[in-house]
């Protein structure tokens, strides 16, 4: 590596990022490997004005139990809400403690399905030059130790690159967690290119969690389509799919400043690819629908179904080293056939179930990390197979 590039390596590290701080951001990010209220769609009146029979819709009632007795038990969460969407509608939307159908929340590692999605959507753009299996140096006007990695290696954690397991020893890459406005997306991004990680290993051989690859990622995307990574969600997520909120920030540097409103939001000029999304409900829900009704967000198709399947495609698991099942963005369960999860380091989670065809987002939005696992938990061990049996129920 360069002198220069050195020096530029030093100066965006951002200086508050002690060892303390790099811990509080691993801990954060690796946790992700009062009364309620609820809705459903009420069915449309017959030419007639009479109410038209409606196709059968599973109950509710026991996910909602669940989920406010999880309210009522815990110490550390003051609210939870959830929505459950088919392919062609929201089917139930419930809110508990605190939260409203407004509430907004960063989502942490959640954000992984919609930044993949973009991905994606841009490669598939007939007017893009972008490719999820070409070298990444080829794609980017700066050369680097890791250009021979591609955006599919990237976002399945299987680039090689060290991931959050390493966070401490990122360094100068640790540039991707701020939100100072002295480091740009494009230069923070030369430096994880271009700057080497400890226990690095050669493309294709290791399943290794987030980190540098995913930022590495929407760099690569930005800089092929000359076009920063938030014109990229909101051309191919955003605008199509009508989204309120959905953009992504960087507020790790110091969560407390996020206030849970939109305007609070901070680093979108180094936005963070792998965990830096904001959402509400509804939001969450209309990119959840793209992955059960064959790749649309109303009349527009935001996504091949051949793209829908590559991100539930297993690539982490068939590594030699650590191998887990992961697609791109996805985790894939082992022991529930066809559900697929993206849970985030706070507690929010998304999910569908392939073969049910339904897909669901639960919000959390308590920062503390005091028991950020529990809803995850909840969530896989709870709430899917009750919501599984709900929608069986309907098919019998």
């Amino acid at each position: 590596m360069s002198q220069k590039l050195w020096s530029l390596a030093m100066q965006i590290r951002p200086k508050h990022f002690s060892r303390l701080s790099c811990l509080s951001i691993l801990v954060t990010l690796l946790m992700s490997c009062g009364g309620g209220s609820s809705s459903s769609p009420t069915p449309p009146p017959n030419n007639d004005g009479s109410a038209q029979a409606p196709d059968p819709t599973p109950d509710f009632d026991e996910v909602d139990s669940a989920f406010q007795t999880f309210i009522d038990e815990s110490e550390v969460f003051d609210g939870i809400s959830y929505v459950i969407v088919d392919a062609q509608e929201t089917l139930h939307t419930a809110t508990f403690g605190d939260h409203t159908v407004d509430t907004v929340v960063l989502l942490a590692s959640t954000s992984k399905v919609p930044a993949v999605m973009t991905l994606l959507a841009l490669e598939e753009d007939s007017d893009s030059t972008f490719d999820m299996d070409q070298s990444i140096g080829e794609m980017l006007p700066f050369e680097g130790i890791y250009a021979d990695r591609t955006p599919t290696q990237l976002v399945s954690n299987t680039s090689g690159i060290p991931g959050l397991r390493q966070l401490t020893l990122y360094g100068p890459h640790l540039c991707q967690f701020t939100f100072n406005t002295s480091v740009t997306f494009e230069s923070c991004g030369e430096v994880l290119l271009s700057v080497p990680l400890p226990d690095s290993h050669d493309a294709g051989s290791i399943f290794d969690y987030g980190g540098s690859q995913w930022q590495l990622a929407g760099v690569t995307a930005a800089f092929s389509a000359n076009a920063t990574w938030n014109q990229l969600v909101d051309e191919y997520l955003g605008t199509p799919c009508q989204l309120e909120v959905f953009t992504f920030g960087n507020m790790w540097e110091d969560l407390t400043l996020w206030d849970g409103s939109a305007a609070s939001l901070l680093g979108q000029s180094n936005p963070n690819i792998e965990g830096g999304a904001i959402t509400n409900l509804a939001d969450y829900a209309k990119l959840l629908q793209v992955h059960l009704n064959g790749g649309f967000c109303g009349e527009t198709r935001v996504l091949s179904e051949t793209a829908l399947s590559k991100m539930r495609e297993d690539r982490g698991g068939v590594v030699e080293k650590d191998p887990t099942p992961y697609g791109m963005g996805w985790w894939i369960s082992t022991d529930n056939s066809g559900v697929y999860d993206d849970p985030g380091a706070f507690g929010s989670v998304s999910f569908v179930d392939t073969e049910r065809g339904f897909a669901g987002y639960v919000a959390i939005d308590d920062y503390r990390r005091l028991d950020a696992d529990a809803p995850v938990r909840l969530v896989r061990r709870e709430i899917i197979p009750l919501l599984q049996a709900a929608f069986d129920a309907i098919a019998e």
